[in-house]
């Protein structure tokens, strides 16, 4: 006598996906994205490059590119390039002026940035507002250091300052564009731009990348709230 074959029905690859394998495949479309993505800009924008080279030359003597310690995924430490902006003395400059203006430490400790920063030459205030400056760290990208769309790389000694935000801002990569920079960009407060880094990483998806990517265009083109 044959007994009868008890079959169990097999649900498709895409029915029976554990969901704790959804971020990883994400993760991956994702880095396929910023590979194809940072390709077609750094390509796309060689003759700016050679422009902005040819400017940061003219109107300041030093090198034209500038590179600077920055924190990445899981608190690793890279490298990350941008087009130099600064005078070469310029953390000389700042002390200066905050011992001749002692009332604009409350504005650099606020939002870590000053709205007339003597640090910069001309020509970099240009690069600055319109985020030109910040095309080299499409390079950052290909070398899987950050992501196009992210928290901020922030500085190692302001890693201190993200207190309880720090192991979720630091569980992804940092990236070029994100929630505070079409949030306010220049206008909010260093405290803001935490939370909304870490706010980034509890909503992001594919989706949500690509809105934040087209709401930094006309931030960049019409240098919105940048200073």
């Amino acid at each position: 006598m044959v007994m009868p074959v008890k079959t169990t029905a097999i649900a498709p690859p895409s029915r029976r996906m554990r969901k704790d394998s959804i971020p990883i495949v994400e993760e991956r479309g994702k880095r396929i994205f910023d590979l194809l993505f940072s390709t077609g800009v750094l390509l796309g924008t060689l003759p700016i490059f050679l422009l902005i080279a040819l400017g940061i030359r003219f109107f300041s003597r030093g090198p034209v590119f500038f590179s600077q310690e920055r924190v990445g995924r899981g608190g690793k430490v890279f490298r990350c390039y941008k087009f130099r902006t600064m005078h070469l003395d310029a953390e000389k400059r700042l002390s200066k002026l905050f011992a001749s203006s002692p009332h604009l430490r409350s504005e650099w400790d606020l939002t870590q940035k000053l709205r007339n920063d003597p640090r910069i030459f001309s020509f970099g205030r240009f690069l600055r507002v319109t985020s030109l400056d910040e095309l080299p760290q499409f390079w950052n990208v290909l070398k899987g250091e950050m992501s196009v769309v992210g928290p901020r790389p922030y500085m190692v000694n302001q890693k201190k300052i993200l207190k309880t935000h720090e192991p979720k801002i630091l569980s992804v990569r940092p990236g070029i564009t994100g929630l505070w920079q079409t949030s306010g960009r220049s206008q909010t407060t260093f405290q803001e731009r935490i939370v909304l880094d870490a706010a980034y990483v509890d909503r992001r998806s594919f989706t949500s990348d690509l809105l934040l990517i087209l709401k930094t265009l006309p931030e960049v083109f019409f240098s919105t709230n940048a200073y």
